[in-house]
């Protein structure tokens, strides 16, 4: 029973590669191309699974790297058939391709076990996990779109996209420098640093907090495809008016999140304060603002993701002949669909990166709050 529940991947994947004998060879009798190569495929899968239960008693190292070369080695030659064989694959080849990926699947498993002593070993393990897992989101996206002949009007895979992003490498620096390092760097930057000086003031104007609170609820709820043309006719078609809707998203996020934090000071602590005749600003650089860097760095996490959606939204209701909102919305027009994936994948790693930057900065600034604590 204790094998079975180890290795119920590897069983599972063993059933699906007995399944794609019947359906051999991975290509249609039409299609062109290397038909050998799923006997070839069959036969890594089956040694891989066969090792794989051979080794339950072992340590989950070698496992991990048994069932890593298991996983990708068979991937590697299913996706190299399917090239120039578009929608000629057979049932075969989505059964070998749901086996790897079953393989793949305990091979994470596996490398969720691992417990590294070294400092650099764990910060390696942390990135290979994720990266399988995406890694293989990926190879099933290349699969599935390729394997069945979807059009690349629709949906291209990632091996076009990754070509259109090297083919337009200087294009996309243009739009990125105009989108991110314009209006979202100076739209997160204005936007979170006058929503903080604004939770300070009312913190310590009672009136301003009772009456500024409601408003900045209302208005964080005001939808962008109606503010980004405000914005556009008040500042212009350039980047200026894109960082404007920027600061007015990223604004409000840090304002209520800022007065929380400042409010979850405990009362024991702030009478402490009282009794050692602390002013309000020692309080507040002592105690409360301290308190409240989880609640800051929250905002922070959240407008970084909030400020590039509205700067690339902004951008579809004017702009320069630049940019990544246009950039998407001309290309689309042309029913160019590779540049539109290409735009988006690009925002999609900057965006990535940008909230890692600040989780960086959180862990580094709050390593005393109990969310970073490591047991």
């Amino acid at each position: 029973m204790m094998r079975l529940k180890r290795n119920w991947q590897a069983f599972l994947a063993a059933l699906l590669v007995i399944l794609s004998l019947a359906y051999l060879p991975l290509t249609s009798t039409q299609a062109t191309g290397p038909q050998g190569s799923g006997t070839l495929v069959v036969a890594v899968l089956v040694v891989a699974i066969v090792a794989v239960v051979a080794l339950d008693g072992a340590g989950h190292y070698l496992r991990a790297i048994v069932l890593f070369v298991g996983a990708h080695l068979p991937a590697f030659l299913l996706l190299g058939t399917v090239t120039g064989n578009e929608g000629q694959m057979s049932t075969a080849f989505f059964l070998l391709i749901g086996a790897s990926w079953l393989l793949a699947w305990a091979c994470v498993s596996e490398l969720s076990y691992l417990a590294p002593r070294s400092h650099g070993a764990q910060w390696l393990l942390r990135l290979l996990i994720p990266g399988i897992f995406g890694a293989w989101i990926l190879i099933l996206w290349e699969a599935a779109v390729r394997g069945f002949g979807v059009p690349f009007v629709l949906l291209p895979p990632p091996s076009a996209i990754g070509a259109r992003i090297a083919a337009s490498l200087p294009v996309l620096w243009s739009d990125v420098r105009q989108t991110i390092f314009k209006a979202v760097l100076f739209g997160y930057i204005l936007g979170c640093a006058s929503g903080f000086v604004v939770a300070i003031l009312a913190d310590r104007i009672g009136f301003l907090r009772r009456g500024l609170l409601p408003i900045g609820n209302m208005m964080s709820a005001l939808p962008i495809i109606g503010v980004a043309p405000i914005m556009v006719m008040w500042f212009g078609f350039d980047w200026q008016s894109k960082a404007a809707v920027v600061t007015i998203m990223t604004f409000f996020p840090m304002l209520v999140n800022t007065v929380a934090g400042l409010a979850a000071a405990g009362n024991m602590e702030r009478d402490l304060m009282r009794s050692y005749a602390s002013s309000y600003g020692q309080t507040l650089v002592k105690l409360r603002l301290p308190a409240a860097m989880p609640f800051i760095f929250n905002a922070l996490k959240i407008n970084s993701t909030l400020a590039l959606i509205g700067a690339i939204v902004a951008e579809f209701f004017g702009t320069p002949i630049v940019g990544m909102g246009f950039r998407i919305s001309t290309e689309i027009g042309r029913m160019n669909v590779d540049m539109v994936w290409a735009e988006i994948a690009v925002a999609a790693v900057i965006g990535s990166a940008f909230y890692g930057i600040v989780a960086l900065g959180e862990r580094a600034t709050t390593f005393w709050h109990p969310s970073n604590r490591r047991g």
